[in-house]
């Protein structure tokens, strides 16, 4: 697993796969099924052996997968949104004494990295209304507050120890932090949300590790959310020979020696060539798409709402849209 970067148990449960005769794994659980136009992967990691496999924490990672199609129609963002607050409900415990902070991870002066900013900027915030004014706010809202903390280059203080402040002062039962994640898989990028309830470690995607959020850590239980937006230089030349090796198989003769050399081909030593060629400099490098600013506005929209329904079941997403607007 320390040979490919990716965030999505989901990938790092297809890798072991690849690489193994026998795709089941001790310690490891997987349920897929269709809600509406959403593909939905949940996979559980059981045991030390599980984690040790795939290189997750003991948890649950619900994947929620979908098209470009969604970004263009307004019922399809809404499907989706009505699917992650379906499946975030079935980790996050609500009830009328709940507090949640939802913690908007990453820098929004680089937009791939915008995500969890822009989320917060879409949810419903009421904690604030639940105690100044009270009486103008119906009892089935549950209190909800919401930070960006920026990155450390930004404010020169570990965001660990900015949420951990927060926690601590506003005594939340719940923690819900998203942030930008890498993929192993152009495909899906920005077309993909994971939903896990072992915390996170801010960063990871593009291999700069942050103290991570977590029960642990926080005190309190933590939900992670996120999307990848970017994929490294190296999966992205990968997935290129890829293709290029599939069409000349399939225009070579199965029985040929030009055939039997392409299908040997061993993909932990394709990764290590194309990291050699790429060079240091080249190898570190991530990639994301020329419509990055679209998606980000779009999927954020898609996120909040999904928080937000998930959040305040005693509202329809009309009510929320009136409250917001």
């Amino acid at each position: 697993m320390n040979n490919i970067r990716t965030d999505l148990a989901l990938e790092a449960r297809e890798y072991y796969s690849e690489q193994n005769e026998n795709p089941e794994i001790d310690g490891v659980e997987v349920e897929e099924y269709v809600d509406k136009q959403v593909m939905v992967t949940h996979v559980k990691v059981l045991n030390e052996n599980g984690e040790k496999v795939i290189g997750k924490s003991k948890g649950d990672y619900i994947t929620l997968e979908f098209t470009d199609f969604v970004y263009y129609d307004a019922d399809a963002k809404e499907d989706v949104s009505q699917t992650l607050a379906k499946e975030l409900s079935k980790v996050v415990k609500i009830n009328d004494k709940t507090t949640a902070l939802v913690v908007g991870l990453g820098n929004w002066n680089i937009t791939p990295d915008a995500l969890g900013p822009q989320v917060t900027s879409k949810l419903m915030v009421t904690r604030h209304l639940k105690e100044y004014v009270p009486d103008s706010i119906d009892e089935g809202i549950i209190p909800v507050a919401a930070i960006a903390p920026g990155v450390l280059g930004l404010t020169g203080v570990e965001t660990s120890e900015i949420v951990k402040g927060v926690v601590d002062r506003v005594k939340p039962n719940l923690v819900i932090c998203i942030d930008a994640l890498a993929s192993r898989r152009t495909q899906r990028v920005n077309k993909t949300i994971q939903i896990g309830n072992t915390g996170i470690a801010p960063g990871a995607g593009i291999g700069n590790n942050r103290n991570a959020l977590n029960e642990e850590s926080l005190g309190v239980p933590v939900i992670a959310i996120g999307v990848p937006t970017v994929v490294d230089a190296a999966t992205l030349a990968s997935d290129t020979i890829d293709l290029v090796l599939e069409d000349l198989m399939s225009e070579s003769k199965k029985d040929s020696k030009f055939y039997d050399m392409l299908n040997s081909l061993d993909r932990d030593e394709k990764d290590l060539l194309i990291k050699q060629v790429l060079g240091q400099k080249m190898s570190s490098m991530v990639v994301t798409p020329k419509d990055i600013d679209m998606v980000i506005e779009c999927i954020s929209k898609i996120i909040a709402n999904g928080i937000n329904i998930a959040l305040q079941p005693a509202l329809t997403l009309d009510d929320i849209d009136k409250y917001l607007n």
